[in-house]
């Protein structure tokens, strides 16, 4: 039987012809032929030419998501394992390490399936109606192309409702372990794929978290520490007293730490920087900053369960003498140190009274990291998610030592890059600070961007130098 078609507009935007897989319900003029919802569509021009291949749900308002500029026969099987096998091998060749996402949805030509692998475990997402029916086909051509261990589904989003279809999650093949450990960078976290947010972890910061490695040494110097010759520390041709034999070693170096008063400084991170990370979820960020040489991260989100998580990452990697952890709102939290600053200043300046008792409140960090979750999901948000970003950037900001450093992020599509930073720039102002972007960053290798198609540029991360005006 001749497969349907659907007959696009004549006066619709080219949208499809470059590039972009979605074609929207106001697109389409009528559909030739009999297909059910799910069923694939060819798409064509008012003229009849042959544009493009997709599956088609009439319930929703993409109402084809294209699979190929190519006729395609069937989304059986054996597409599924000749699209994985593709996807494998881009994250072979791109990718340091076995843990990342595996399928990106429309990036990986596979619009509305997202595949995570955690260890032996692969994470799955299916976020169409187009994907839902083919799970079957989808779970025996991931267990032929990667041979996991187990398969777990995570279709428990919002957006399977707007398909007309029901959240779902539960193990789709083998053993399925709630909490697996993976590797990043180098260093050990579990994820939790039964109730961590979307998979269990995001991988799209990995090449982002490893960028902030410049930014954790060369802090010594204002705490007075010098490298000086061995010899200098030297008193009457034998070393300082050290019942650790710390410096019996340091001696063996051509270079010691030495504070401003001529010790030794035997403590190993003395050159480390002092690190905030906000919306730490299972603390990657900090645990990324501990391994370049961080001396004290405060590692801060509002979840126990999270918090919980990050405490046991730091444990796994034997960070936890370096690391403070803290449930609390972040939006609270930063506000309240910008007012124990101003506090302290009034004081110093006469101007309040000295006789209340001053607040525990009133730090700055060296480093400050804000990664929050998207503050928009919608067009109609925007101007509300412009004044959060706004706002925890301004008192961030507030909170970096002069000469530190603001790493920050947006994951919200809709806030577009031009946005944030002019967001940014405008936190900046009302804060009397001076930036330099040092770094711009986007999502990691493995998750790749079609050109043409900005709903892929969703993650914005810059990395900004404050000075004070």
């Amino acid at each position: 039987m001749e497969r349907a078609k659907a007959i696009l507009q004549r006066d619709r935007k080219k949208r499809l012809e470059a590039g972009h897989p979605w074609v929207f319900a106001g697109e389409i003029n009528r559909v030739e032929g009999e297909a059910a919802p799910g069923d694939l569509v060819d798409l064509v021009t008012h003229q009849g030419r042959y544009l493009a291949t997709g599956y088609w749900n009439p319930s929703s308002q993409i109402t084809v998501r294209v699979i190929s500029h190519k006729p395609v026969e069937a989304m059986d099987e054996a597409f599924f394992r000749e699209r994985f096998r593709q996807c494998g091998q881009h994250r072979n060749r791109f990718v340091q390490g076995h843990d990342c996402r595996l399928v990106y949805g429309e990036a990986d030509f596979l619009p509305g399936l997202i595949v995570d692998r955690f260890g032996g475990v692969l994470v799955v997402q299916l976020l169409t109606l187009g994907m839902d029916v083919r799970r079957d086909a989808i779970v025996a051509a991931l267990v032929d192309v990667f041979k996991p261990q187990g398969i777990y589904e995570r279709s428990d989003v919002s957006v399977r409702e707007l398909e007309g279809i029901e959240q779902r999650t539960g193990v789709l093949y083998g053993e399925c372990p709630r909490i697996v450990e993976i590797t990043e960078n180098g260093l050990h976290m579990e994820v939790d794929i039964v109730e961590g947010q979307k998979t269990g972890y995001f991988f799209d910061q990995r090449e982002n978290r490893a960028s902030i490695a410049p930014l954790m040494l060369g802090w010594g110097s204002r705490s007075g520490i010098e490298l000086k010759p061995a010899d200098s520390v030297m008193t009457g041709g034998s070393a300082q007293s050290d019942d650790t034999g710390t410096l019996a070693t340091l001696t063996e170096e051509k270079l010691v730490p030495v504070n401003s008063n001529g010790k030794v400084v035997t403590f190993p991170y003395w050159d480390g920087a002092t690190v905030l990370e906000c919306f730490a979820h299972t603390g990657s960020f900090t645990l990324h900053a501990c391994k370049y040489g961080a001396k004290k991260v405060t590692c801060l989100d509002v979840s126990e369960h999270a918090i919980e998580t990050a405490r046991s990452n730091v444990v796994r990697n034997g960070f936890e003498d370096r690391v403070e952890f803290v449930v609390d709102d972040a939006f609270d939290y930063l506000r309240r140190q910008v007012k124990g600053i101003e506090e302290r200043t009034d004081r110093a300046a006469a101007k309040a009274d000295t006789s209340k008792k001053m607040g525990d409140a009133g730090r700055k960090w060296d480093v400050v990291i804000l990664d929050p979750p998207a503050f928009t999901k919608s067009r109609n948000a925007i101007e509300g998610a412009v004044r959060g970003y706004k706002d925890i950037n301004l008192h961030g900001m507030k909170l970096v030592n002069e000469g530190g450093y603001l790493v920050t992020a947006s994951c919200s599509y809709h806030m577009r890059p031009e946005l944030f930073l002019e967001t940014i720039q405008a936190a900046a102002i009302d804060a009397g600070k001076t930036l330099r972007l040092i770094e711009w960053r986007a999502a990691g290798k493995d998750h790749p961007q079609i050109v043409g198609v900005n709903e892929g540029h969703y993650l914005k991360f810059g990395i900004f130098e404050v000075r004070s005006r």
